[in-house]
């Protein structure tokens, strides 16, 4: 966690950086928990993606240890686990941002210097429900490289489709020797028949803009609360129908605090696209970069639940009543398949609109249109 050195605690916010016992307790074996579970970041050699919906990310109640009968119940304890889970990432795509980003702004202070967000406009209206999505990065490990937009369906896909509720957000990042493009979802909630426009959508416009950009070499990653039930749904069929498919490792690993059976919530996801590998033997992934086969998610739960006694609702509005997801990609030239075979790959063009960049300082960025990154 960046509270580890004296430099960095002098460039955070005094409340964040000096947490009651009790809470550097909680901090210290959700810490040496996450440390047991997930992959070391190595210098140049491996990239840590992730994706999270943090539940209705918005408002902060400046207490360290809010009651559940206040409002909001996410309290600066519960802060801090938070951000102690995102930094053990590389970059983290996130949802339910909401118009009022106080714990946003929050978390990145307890982040550090070193880090920094890139997120949407409000999404506005009943299906847009005020929320933005984002992406949180370690600015040693992942560089914005140029691409940052939200994704339109052209015309010729909305006369069959809806234009998307929550519109997917582009972000190219440069990640050692790589590039990777990352495209996050949040699909609206609701009944199936109301959301498989949607996924039908993102699917097929996807599946061309790979076509399209495949010369560029660079790493298409599609990863969000996508709102499935199961891999028997429907709306999974759809979402993969145009060769996207998330790792087998992510298979049965649960999505929510709620429940551990993917059969009833298999929500978020992490994909990229697969195309025959031209012997019959299968497929190959699209990819510049090798996935190192490690992938899961976060539970949270035990180390909190144990130090704290609340109840899985309680737990869902502190944290979130999702896991987040997680993969591990070698970013080491040497490993590179493209080293042995032509890159076959996704990269970008989408129609930008209003994009704001933050670094951890906060400050608002610019507006910017996209580029190729």
């Amino acid at each position: 966690m960046p509270f580890d050195d004296a430099a960095t605690r002098s460039a955070v916010d005094k409340s964040l950086a000096s947490p009651p016992q009790r809470t550097q307790h909680l901090l210290g074996n959700l810490r040496d928990t996450l440390r047991g579970r997930l992959p070391a970041r190595r210098v140049d050699e491996n990239v840590l993606v992730g994706t999270w919906n943090i539940r209705c990310f918005g408002d902060l109640n400046e207490q360290w240890h809010a009651r559940s009968t206040d409002q909001p119940m996410r309290d600066l304890e519960s802060l801090r686990c938070i951000a102690e889970i995102v930094s053990h990432f590389d970059v983290v795509a996130v949802q339910e941002v909401r118009a009022n980003m106080k714990a946003l702004r929050h978390m990145m202070k307890a982040l550090g210097p070193d880090w920094g967000f890139i997120l949407t406009e409000v999404n506005r209206g009943r299906a847009g429900n005020d929320e933005r999505m984002a992406f949180v990065f370690d600015t040693r490990r992942a560089k914005p490289s140029g691409l940052a937009g939200e994704l339109t369906l052209p015309e010729r896909v909305r006369k069959n489709s809806p234009d998307f509720a929550r519109r997917p957000y582009a972000v190219s990042f440069r990640c050692g020797a790589q590039t990777l493009v990352l495209v996050t979802l949040h699909i609206r909630f609701g009944q199936p028949e109301d959301r498989l426009p949607e996924l039908l959508g993102i699917a097929e416009w996807l599946r061309d803009w790979a076509k399209t950009e495949s010369e560029w070499g660079h790493n298409l990653i599609v990863l969000g609360d996508m709102n499935i039930g199961s891999e028997e749904d429907p709306l999974y069929k759809a979402f993969t129908s145009t060769g996207l498919r998330p790792p087998a490792e992510l298979r049965k690993v649960p999505r929510t605090v709620f429940t551990s059976d993917t059969r009833d919530a298999f929500y978020d996801q992490i994909a990229w696209f697969h195309e025959e590998d031209g012997n019959g033997r299968g497929h190959r992934p699209v990819l510049s970069m090798r996935f190192t086969g490690n992938a899961g998610f976060v539970d949270f739960g035990g180390p909190i639940l144990s130090a704290r006694r609340m109840s899985l609702h309680d737990l869902s509005w502190r944290i979130s009543d999702h896991y987040p997801l997680w993969v591990e990609f070698a970013t080491d030239p040497a490993t590179d398949p493209a080293a042995d075979t032509a890159a076959h790959t996704a990269a970008a063009s989408a129609t930008a609109t209003a994009a704001h960049t933050a670094t951890a300082d906060h400050a608002a960025g610019p507006r910017r249109r996209a580029n190729r990154g």
